[in-house]
């Protein structure tokens, strides 16, 4: 008698794990995803801080260029930062705060009573580092600039207005991750 109910438990086992699986496989899939769309987002926000900053001329950008960064590297390399980068004589902010995994980019003043003229220029980095993109484990993105169509799935190369994931998979609503 002992060796059948250890079969039926057994049997009874292999059935809830195995319906256990698909269930661990879609959890880790949704958290690889909601991964993707926070690098995303952290990395378009960084973008977008630095281009804040070269409209406002705090940034240096050569004048054939759109004020984007040049390349994710610069991001987390820094830049010079200061309000007479351009010849600008724009007033000094306010002293700011890194906030999540990247630094304000208008973070740069040494004193609050600084005039424009005793301003020194800081590096400011706007992201600590490149993130590894959960679907393809590598930390390379596929870059669009200014010039490029929205899908396209080259880099014009001049600089860095979007990115997006390298990966071919789709994701668990249908849509493709490189379409984020």
């Amino acid at each position: 008698m002992t060796l059948l109910e250890l079969i039926f438990a057994v049997t009874i086992l292999m059935i809830l794990a195995s319906a256990a699986m698909p269930i661990a496989r879609i959890s880790i899939q949704r958290s690889k995803e909601t991964e993707l769309h926070r690098d995303l987002q952290e990395m378009r926000d960084s973008i977008d801080r630095y281009k804040d900053d070269a409209d406002k001329g705090l940034i240096r950008v050569e004048q054939d260029t759109e004020g984007y960064p040049p390349d994710l590297d610069t991001l987390v390399k820094g830049v010079q930062v200061g309000a007479n980068n351009m010849g600008s004589t724009a007033a000094a902010p306010q002293q700011g705060s890194t906030t999540g995994s990247f630094m304000s980019g208008s973070s740069f003043m040494s004193g609050n009573n600084q005039n424009s003229s005793q301003q020194q220029q800081q590096n400011v980095r706007f992201l600590r580092k490149i993130p590894v993109d959960p679907m393809t484990g590598q930390a390379t993105w596929g870059l669009r600039s200014v010039q490029d169509d929205p899908g396209s799935s080259t880099w014009g190369g001049k600089d860095v207005f979007d990115v997006y994931s390298l990966s071919q998979g789709a994701a668990l609503n249908g849509t493709k991750y490189s379409d984020w």
